[in-house]
């Protein structure tokens, strides 16, 4: 059930690795939090959260290194370059991490389903945003939108403008605006320590004004930016999604 991955990805300029849990169903990647690697999400117990979903064979699990989230909380490098490897990070999942799962999952075209909390929210609501027409569904838990302040500077680069969906989602028209209006983008958080409903509030904000669908579900003080509120939220919402 459980398999890993690892190769070099001349996009990012170093090693990646993609895990897999699960034998058949619906492919969700899920990203990590900020510095987190592929096996995070086990090591939380979130996979095993996700085992009844996983062992009825609705679902298969994929996770990769949270790359350009370990640079930003190490600062490594110059702001400029954390932003590039953030764009190249995005760059690698669509175009290195989506192949791999639609060849793990015997089809050239299936559509998969991203999630991922707090960085790793951030990242889920990106690359559906990028490309629609690969990613058809994102699920955000305990999302952190803004995240310009990691980087140690008040000014961005294209990098980050085409890898933050509150940049570029504003510019969005034709043909890519139209195929992002079929997709849907579910915000959950909590109001609990370290929460920030307004940010995904103001997510949300740019979703609507541009056309697509979405919605804010709060959780409540008693949820925390931790992950037993994630391992509550992510077996609902995917047992809702493949019911």
């Amino acid at each position: 059930m459980f398999k890993k991955s690892t190769w070099y990805s001349e996009r990012m300029q170093r090693e990646a690795t993609l895990a897999r849990w699960g034998f058949n169903g619906q492919p969700v990647l899920v990203f990590p939090t900020a510095g987190g690697d592929a096996e995070e999400i086990e090591r939380f117990l979130l996979i095993r959260a996700l085992e009844p979903l996983i062992a009825a064979g609705r679902i298969k699990v994929y996770s990769c290194d949270s790359t350009a989230g370990h640079a930003m909380m190490v600062q490594e490098g110059t702001p400029g370059h954390r932003m590039w490897l953030l764009n190249q990070f995005h760059q690698y999942v669509r175009h290195e991490v989506v192949p791999a799962i639609r060849m793990d999952c015997n089809s050239e075209d299936i559509g998969v389903w991203t999630t991922g909390a707090s960085i790793g929210a951030f990242h889920a609501v990106a690359v559906l945003c990028r490309w629609p027409n690969v990613f058809h569904r994102a699920l955000g838990m305990s999302g952190t939108w803004n995240i310009l302040r990691f980087f140690g500077t008040e000014e961005f680069s294209e990098d980050y403008f085409v890898a933050s969906p509150l940049q570029f989602v504003p510019t969005l028209a034709g043909v890519h605006l139209d195929e992002l209006r079929k997709r849907f983008v579910l915000l959950a958080s909590g109001a609990g320590r370290a929460e920030d409903m307004g940010e995904s509030w103001a997510m949300a904000r740019a979703l609507g004004a541009q056309g697509v669908p979405n919605r804010v579900d709060p959780w409540g003080e008693d949820w925390h930016h931790d992950w037993p509120t994630w391992r509550n939220m992510l077996p609902k919402y995917l047992d809702e999604w493949t019911s």
